[in-house]
């Protein structure tokens, strides 16, 4: 597990803090859950934390537990499992950081595409190992994307792209 740095964390919420409240989240990869429980902090009106790992699973519940929310809904599951089962949700933000390595990026852009997990307006937050560009998005989605910030942190690259 690679947590999202402390600055960058707060880089994305400073982007974001005049737009989460009572907003829909996504987090494909929860990890340790920073971002979202976070996200809960800035007045989220629901997360639907995806995490695969057993432990940082039992992590994220327990954590969960302590802070008392019922506006966070953690899964044990495969990103993968989640986007395939077209439930008819979608989300204002879709939190994006997926192990590093791994080439996950295309397939999760795919997937939140096609099954529309994102509404229009909608933003997806991508952390990565690389820079992220607006042409490797737009391939996956048919409505028109705009990168609107992006920024590097060490040898994390980070962006926020507004679905429009």
């Amino acid at each position: 597990m690679r947590p999202t740095p402390g600055k960058v964390r707060e880089t994305l919420y400073n982007w974001i803090s005049f737009e989460c409240q009572n907003k829909t989240f996504l987090d494909l990869f929860a990890g340790s859950g920073a971002l979202s429980f976070e996200a809960l902090s800035r007045g989220a009106r629901r997360v639907v934390s995806i995490e695969k790992n057993r432990e940082a699973y039992k992590n994220l519940i327990n954590t969960s537990k302590i802070i008392g929310s019922d506006k966070i809904e953690i899964l044990n599951q495969d990103y993968v499992k989640y986007l395939n089962f077209k439930n008819n949700k979608s989300f204002d933000f879709v939190l994006l950081d997926p192990p590093f390595n791994q080439n996950l990026i295309p397939t999760a852009l795919k997937l939140l595409s096609d099954g529309l997990f994102i509404r229009p307006g909608g933003k997806i937050y991508i952390e990565s190992e690389y820079k992220i560009t607006e042409k490797q998005v737009s391939e996956f989605f048919s409505r028109n994307i705009e990168l609107e910030k992006q920024k590097k942190s060490g040898q994390v690259h980070y962006c926020l792209i507004k679905i429009i």
